[in-house]
């Protein structure tokens, strides 16, 4: 008998339910490959970092694979002194867009280092949110002939449904409107998992059943019920991103713009030049939000609130979004009622 919660799980590594991503294959063989260095990057939610710690525990070498994370204050300094410590053997860092400016630049220089020493004795894996090693690129321009890079996109559909498949023959439940969930999910795995927890909750399947059991919910109803929860924990960061550091409330709303923009990106994050070219008559008001690094020192000085929800490269003008559960919410809004939430009079939708 399983647990719902060991089934749809709302965090961590899937115990049952665990489905390969696309190019599961070949990013397993680059990280088994010794010496080489390798980028996993794409948007938050699809199952990086669940698919490097899975290809680690097949290839038996998790006692061997040292794991750190830019989120880990203690593990910032080692991160930073790896290039010093001789050999490393292989290192995973995850959230490595979140390394300061400095430390990116040290690691690129590493692993330009590695690739022309051809050592088998250090390795680097680097996992992070989507286009996030534009800027690693950066600090060295000839370090994507060096590295393997592997940009995993959204999940398609089918590969959702597979999923919840295996997490109705766990629980021995069916899902009749289990194609919509997968639709809905948007290529998440991590979004599939939460709309599945609710809508077993909301049906009182809380372990496996005794008898096959059809669930009848539909998609729209399980949506809703996670928008009233989603709505206490992001309306209030929605609102505060999209208000800047000062609301004009007849104004053009730069940052309910970008915001909304955000909200409509395939990738989950945002080429904010691209945007701007493409909306022509908000482009003077966003582009002075961002020539003169407004949307930066916003997302600075509301770091407590702001900054472990977005995240900005003013180098390349990428914003992205940390939690798949955010960007669901912002999709998810009805954005003229959010827009007269936010504060603003104008009809801007």
């Amino acid at each position: 008998m399983a647990l719902l919660e060991d089934v749809f799980r709302l965090s961590g590594i899937p115990q049952y339910n665990f489905v390969e991503p696309i190019r599961y294959s070949n990013l397993k063989v680059a990280i088994r490959t010794p010496g080489r260095s390798v980028v996993v990057e794409g948007p938050s939610g699809i199952g990086k970092t669940t698919a490097v710690t899975r290809i680690i525990e097949e290839l038996g070498t998790a006692d061997t694979i040292t794991q750190l994370s830019a989120r880990v204050t203690n593990d910032l300094e080692l991160i930073a002194n790896l290039p010093n410590m001789g050999a490393i053997g292989t290192v995973i860092v995850d959230d490595f867009h979140r390394l300061p400016p400095e430390t990116k630049q040290l690691l690129a220089d590493y692993m330009k280092v590695l690739a022309d020493a051809g050592t088998d004795e250090s390795k680097l894996v680097l996992v992070g949110i989507n286009r996030a090693g534009d800027q690693l690129i950066s600090f060295a321009h000839d370090l994507g002939m060096r590295v393997d890079i592997f940009r995993l996109e959204s999940n398609p559909d089918e590969k959702i449904e597979e999923m919840i498949t295996l997490g109705e023959e766990e629980l021995n439940i069916s899902i009749s409107d289990k194609k919509s969930i997968a639709e809905k999910s948007q290529g998440s795995f991590h979004i599939a998992q939460v709309l599945c927890h609710n809508l077993c909750i909301d049906s009182g399947i809380l372990e496996t059943s005794a008898q096959n059991s059809e669930i009848e919910t539909s998609s729209a109803t399980i949506i809703e019920r996670v928008m009233e929860d989603l709505s206490r924990q992001f309306m209030k960061v929605a609102i505060e991103f999209a208000r800047g550091s000062k609301i004009r409330r007849e104004g053009r709303a730069p940052y309910l713009h970008i915001l909304k923009w955000l909200s409509e990106s395939e990738e989950w994050s945002l080429d904010l030049q691209a945007a701007t070219r493409a909306n022509p008559t908000l482009e003077a008001s966003v582009g002075q939000v961002l020539s003169k690094g407004y949307l930066a020192a916003l997302l600075d000085e509301k770091a407590e609130t702001l900054g472990n929800h977005f995240h900005y490269q003013p180098e390349t003008n990428i914003l992205s979004v940390e939690d798949p559960k955010l960007v669901f919410f912002l999709r998810n809004l009805v954005w003229r009622n959010f827009a007269r939430q936010v504060g603003y009079t104008a009809e801007l939708f």
